[in-house]
């Protein structure tokens, strides 16, 4: 793995841990906040964010307007159409089904990543996002009732969010040449696409506590800011199949944040998905490397201090 690639792929992970807050900081909103009220307020506090980088930089981000109408379709449709499946699919099915169907988006993105050109299926991989994906159905599979056809509709939602998602993370590769920074234009359409299903669907509910409040700028800044902007550039330039494989690892974190917050007790559930977590981020990420003529075998982790310079 590359220099480059590897510092991408350390830098999209970084939305992995950031995502793996949201159940904490969603604790925190009490849940009272209506789902596209939340879109809106949340995508609007990434645009600023971003607006602060442009500032920062000494212009107003108009530079960044001007992009390819793929980049705009993949930014607007993955942000906004994602949610917009994953909101609806809530109110047709179970919320525990909807989640385990819509947590197939890394395994996708594992699989989709084989087709982009110079990019191949590897048993590592595909052997690491299944045992990492068994984990992830280990943690938010509990309390599931199994297929129930009268909930289809919105199991058929929930897999098209996984589709959407990986297919936003895979194509992206292809407007790689188009800076993360035009993800802050994106954040903004998103929240207007939002404001707008409020105004049709929802009344406003706003936030009444300051804890409620740190849990909306929490979200706004962390997993929905800074996250799908690290995530942005790692899926541009980084080890897409890692970063697939790393991404089960989203539910474990948040698990144990709720253990550690004493909103959650930790059991032999947690520690079976840990175990199935690490092992198949530790398969995925395991490379043999040739040295003189003598093969090496050593983990390749986006964490690692040191790699060696070549293609995984």
């Amino acid at each position: 793995m590359s220099t480059i690639t590897l510092r991408a792929s350390l830098i999209g992970s970084v939305s992995i841990f950031l995502w793996g807050t949201l159940a904490l900081l969603t604790r925190l909103t009490d849940g009272r906040i209506p789902p596209f009220q939340m879109m809106a307020m949340t995508f609007a506090l990434a645009f600023l964010l971003m607006s602060m980088n442009w500032w920062r930089q000494g212009h107003l981000g108009l530079r960044h307007l001007r992009q390819p109408k793929l980049a705009w379709f993949l930014g607007v449709g993955g942000y906004f159409g994602y949610h917009f499946c994953y909101f609806l699919a809530m109110t047709k099915a179970p919320a525990v089904s909807v989640s385990l169907i819509a947590y197939l988006w890394p395994l996708l993105i594992v699989l989709f990543a084989s087709l982009l050109p110079g990019e191949h299926l590897l048993k590592r991989h595909l052997s690491g996002a299944v045992l990492a994906l068994y984990g992830c159905w280990l943690l938010i599979g509990q309390g599931s009732d199994g297929f129930n056809p009268d909930y289809l509709g919105g199991y058929l939602l929930a897999l098209c969010c996984a589709f959407i998602w990986s297919g936003y993370s895979v194509l992206s590769r292809l407007v790689k040449q188009v800076s993360t920074d035009a993800a802050g234009w994106f954040c903004g359409a998103t929240a207007l696409l939002a404001l707008l299903c409020h105004g049709l669907w929802e009344t406003t509910v706003w936030p009444v506590s300051a804890s409620q409040w740190l849990g909306v700028i929490g979200l706004g800044l962390g997993p929905v800011g800074i996250a799908f902007f690290t995530w942005d550039y790692g899926i541009k330039h980084g080890n897409l199949q890692l970063l697939g494989v790393l991404a089960y690892s989203a539910p474990l974190i948040s698990a144990l944040l709720l253990v550690m917050t004493g909103l959650a007790t930790a059991d032999i559930t947690l520690l079976l998905a840990c175990l199935a977590i690490v092992s198949g981020s530790l398969i995925a990420g395991y490379q043999r490397n040739r040295s003189q003529g003598a093969e090496v075998s050593e983990p390749e982790s986006v964490y690692g201090a040191h790699q060696p310079d070549h293609r995984a």
